[in-house]
């Protein structure tokens, strides 16, 4: 008989309701939320009202998509953390009330296992490769940047993770001290690409082991533009293209760096990219020449799986049903990544 879970992600400005059904993708609805573009930001409380707006219309068209109604499903996903509370709250509150009404049982996901585990999600009339255990995982968001080992559906290890900043958040500050806009990475990664990356070099952290540090970089490079600027007011519209290279670049040379250790000290081939900075087009080329010159096998996550997105809560929810993981109604969101045992 077959296994249909509903997904519902909640984590951040992003309302998401999917429907897995053995696997494979039946529907996957977002509702984004443009009000904080003129903030610069997501503003916790604007995103956790339009949440309370959206969550009833994305989950009943999500069903409908689907061809399914609640009778047919066996379980609902929902995302319990990290994230901002408030948004996290309405995601929460609203899959337990759906529990109770439907009398459906509970599967509460980590959102970033969520975003590791979305290279499972099949898709009819598709390839549907996948990562074959045990696989390095680079996961890097606005929030967070780590390598993680995943040895089967249920096992990861944080080997290496960011002591400060996420490479996400180095990519909006950048473009924030250039005024390109708001997010910063998509806009930083459209002028790279037209750019030259050898231009201009910036500090590069020297941490030990496999951990990140993304907050001298950014420093690096509010400082060359306020010296820059000095000689120059107009040399940010002059060489936006150039900086833009070369910043990503110095971004890029971090992680696979410690990526290559990574690789090194595991003697795992099997690498994955999961996470929003995974759809930055410089990041996906330089995993991909790494792994056809170093004979790695390398998953890139499709566009629609790299943003926050209940497709991945479904799927993760999934493997957990099946394992006979239930949340009780009382369990409750938690907002920070280390409060959870990965």
């Amino acid at each position: 008989m077959a296994i249909t879970i509903l997904g519902i992600e909640s984590s951040c400005d992003d309302t998401s309701a999917a429907v897995i059904q053995d696997g494979y993708l039946l529907s996957n609805l977002l509702a984004s939320q443009e009000v904080h573009r003129q903030y610069g930001g997501v503003i916790p409380e604007l995103a956790s009202r339009a949440h309370q707006q959206n969550i009833v219309p994305v989950v009943s068209q999500a069903l409908s998509q689907a061809g399914v109604s609640m009778d047919d499903i066996d379980a609902i996903a929902f995302t319990v953390g990290p994230g901002l509370l408030g948004s996290l709250i309405v995601g929460t509150s609203f899959a337990k009330g759906l529990s109770l009404s439907s009398g459906k049982p509970l599967v509460e996901v980590n959102h970033l296992q969520g975003h590791i585990l979305s290279h499972f999600i099949k898709q009819h009339g598709k390839d549907n490769r996948c990562p074959a255990f045990p696989f390095l995982s680079l996961l890097v968001s606005g929030g967070h940047t780590q390598i993680v080992k995943v040895t089967d559906f249920y096992s990861f290890e944080i080997i290496g993770h960011t002591i400060d900043d996420a490479v996400g958040e180095a990519f909006d500050k950048c473009s924030k001290m250039m005024g390109l806009g708001y997010p910063g990475g998509p806009i930083v990664d459209r002028l790279a690409q037209t750019g030259d990356p050898e231009r201009f070099s910036f500090a590069k952290p020297h941490v030990p082991g496999l951990d990140f540090s993304f907050s001298g970089i950014k420093t690096s490079l509010l400082y060359f533009l306020r010296d820059r600027l000095k000689e120059d007011p107009d040399f940010i519209e002059k060489n936006k293209e150039d900086i833009c290279a070369s910043f990503q670049k110095a971004l890029i040379d971090i992680l696979m760096s410690k990526l290559i250790k990574a690789v090194k000290e595991t003697g795992i081939k099997e690498i994955a990219l999961g996470g929003g900075v995974s759809a930055n087009s410089g990041l996906r080329n330089a995993v991909t020449e790494a792994g056809k010159k170093r004979g790695w096998n390398t998953y890139l996550p499709e566009f629609r799986f790299t943003t926050d997105n209940a497709a991945m809560i479904a799927i993760c929810g999934y493997y957990k049903y099946m394992a006979g993981d239930r949340a009780p109604l009382s369990i409750a969101p938690v907002s920070r990544a280390r409060d959870f045992e990965i």
